[in-house]
């Protein structure tokens, strides 16, 4: 491995274990080395601190995968697998019966910035969000292979999206392993088809496992709203529950078709609705009744700071709109997923979509990503979704 070393004062952020080294702290770049290149990184005396992958031509030049001075070989990324596969034996999603879909892997949060790895019932999906991690997909593959055995049939990249474009794997390069794309999940006793070509992200968005069982335990007898539903995530716990009705309305065709599929799959009775519209539209229409329940979860609105102050604008104008949807004495459930718009920046506006409402409000409980997206705690940028159980009067 070649070596980058560090200007003086820059290896702070090692010493505190954040996973994020950027360009302005590095000294020199050896001329041989190329993006995802694996390397060893020193302080300005060079000593050793860590190992990572790097990168240019962004902020982000260094992202650490280790902090001993070992081989990273198979044996290191087999070993990497089997950490992440104890922590969700802890977490009681290995070998459940009633769900047996979860998230195995999660960039800064299971120690290995830019690998995500998603496990649909017999499918393993990998995503690389950073070239070094790309470099180590047949390394991950036979990871995933010795750890899991049979029960992994399938293996897919799906990085065609978050990688450069000379990086990325299109659809007809995406099996690594096996040959089925398509299969059932169970969250919850819960069922979903998924196509992991044509689904967005991985497949499915898992991050709401938890989120989707709590909406659950408060919709029996009641009138359900899923807005930006895609598939139907919170539709269908609504459903299981016993709500009286469910609207699902997202933008997309494929996804409504995909809903209808979920419906039909988990052979649910009550009245569920399909509407392919354009979700502020659809709330601004004065006929819409009110509900019991309402769900917003739109997809990311800013993926870049400078983007920010619109996408708080967008999510200010959503809420008011939801909010006015809601029956007296019932439930607002609104979730941003936008990593630039944090935690607090969340809660102000709702609270001034909730003052532009002129409902009166009371925050029931604030929600995030399920514990199979871990948060590495010297790394607070990867408590990315935020959510907020509202009781509207």
């Amino acid at each position: 491995m070649e070596n980058i070393k560090l200007k003086p004062g820059k290896d702070i952020s090692i010493s505190r274990k954040h996973p994020w080294i950027f360009s302005g702290a590095i000294a020199n770049i050896p001329k041989s080395v190329k993006d995802g290149d694996t390397v060893t990184i020193s302080d300005n005396k060079s000593q050793f601190v860590a190992i990572g992958h790097y990168q240019g031509g962004g902020s982000i030049a260094l992202r650490i995968i280790c902090y001993d001075e070992i081989d990273i070989d198979q044996a290191f990324w087999t070993k990497t697998i089997l950490n992440a596969v104890q922590y969700r034996q802890t977490l009681g999603l290995i070998d459940n019966k009633s769900t047996n879909t979860y998230r195995l892997f999660h960039g800064e949060g299971d120690t290995v910035p830019g690998l995500i790895i998603d496990i649909y019932n017999d499918i393993a999906v990998i995503q690389c969000h950073s070239i070094g991690v790309h470099k180590a997909v047949n390394y991950l593959s036979e990871g995933i292979k010795h750890v899991y055995g049979e029960a992994i049939k399938s293996i897919y990249i799906k990085s065609k999206d978050t990688l450069p474009e000379q990086y990325g794997m299109t659809v007809e390069d995406t099996l690594v392993y096996g040959n089925e794309s398509q299969t059932i999940i169970t969250e919850y006793d819960v069922q979903f088809k998924i196509d992991v070509f044509t689904g967005q992200k991985t497949g499915f968005f898992l991050d709401q496992r938890e989120n989707r069982k709590l909406l659950g335990l408060y919709s029996k007898g009641k009138s359900v709203l899923n807005c930006f539903c895609y598939t139907g995530g919170f539709s269908m716990y609504a459903l299981k529950a016993g709500a009286t009705e469910v609207v699902s309305v997202d933008i997309s065709q494929k996804a409504m078709d995909l809903v209808d599929e979920n419906v039909s799959i988990n052979q649910f009775k009550q009245p569920h609705t399909s509407v392919c519209a354009n979700v502020m539209q659809y709330l601004s229409d004065p006929e819409l009744p009110s509900f019991d329940i309402v769900v917003v979860d739109p997809p990311a609105f800013a993926k870049s700071m400078h983007k920010r102050h619109n996408a708080v604008q967008a999510y200010k104008r959503l809420n008011v709109l939801a909010l006015k949807k809601v029956k007296p004495g019932g439930l607002l459930f609104t979730f941003s997923c936008s990593q630039v718009v944090g935690t607090q920046l969340f809660y102000d506006t709702i609270v001034a979509a909730a003052m532009e409402s002129g409902r009166r409000i009371r925050v029931m409980q604030s929600l995030s990503q399920g514990p199979d997206h871990p948060v590495n705690i010297f790394h607070p940028e990867g408590h990315y979704l935020k959510g907020l159980m509202l009781y509207v009067e």
